[in-house]
């Protein structure tokens, strides 16, 4: 597995950056290669994703979420094996810093090869940058789900 760590800061209050990130249905707004996400239920996913022709779909499950600080998920089904957390913190009443932190293991030749090649790092990065943009742009979050799910429940 390859750990990728990004750390952002948006423009938005912690509430604000909390709850567009719980709008998973937009991910492919800002998410590179992210065709839809479908939400099952408020624990479940269902992803499409197209990654250098590679087409896959798999679906996550959330394990932990405490509106605010952090939403751990992890893949329950398919050809992607990931898990992660994504924290937000509050750095002052307009700014928040959110930090992603995600375990990827590739499967195939050109994954595990894009991998060494830091194509992965560059994806999140590009992925974090875009939802600041998004963020910042929107002036605002499109909706919220501000539910606590805990681990083992």
């Amino acid at each position: 597995m390859s750990t990728v760590k990004e750390t952002v800061e948006v423009d938005v209050p912690v509430h604000t950056a909390y709850n567009q990130w719980t709008q998973f249905e937009e991910f492919p707004q800002f998410m590179e290669g992210v065709e839809e996400v479908r939400q099952v239920d408020e624990r479940r996913n269902h992803w499409t994703t197209n990654v250098s022709g590679v087409k896959r779909e798999f679906d996550t499950e959330i394990v932990d979420q405490l509106p605010d600080e952090r939403i751990t998920w992890r893949t329950t089904t398919g050809d992607s094996k990931q898990k992660g957390t994504v924290r937000f913190q509050r750095l002052d009443d307009t700014h928040t810093r959110v930090e992603l932190v995600m375990d990827v293991e590739p499967t195939g030749v050109a994954e595990k090869t894009g991998d060494m090649l830091g194509v992965i790092d560059r994806r999140v990065k590009g992925d974090m940058q875009r939802f600041k943009e998004y963020i910042e742009g929107r002036g605002g979050e499109s909706g919220a789900w501000r539910g606590r799910i805990r681990p083992g429940e």
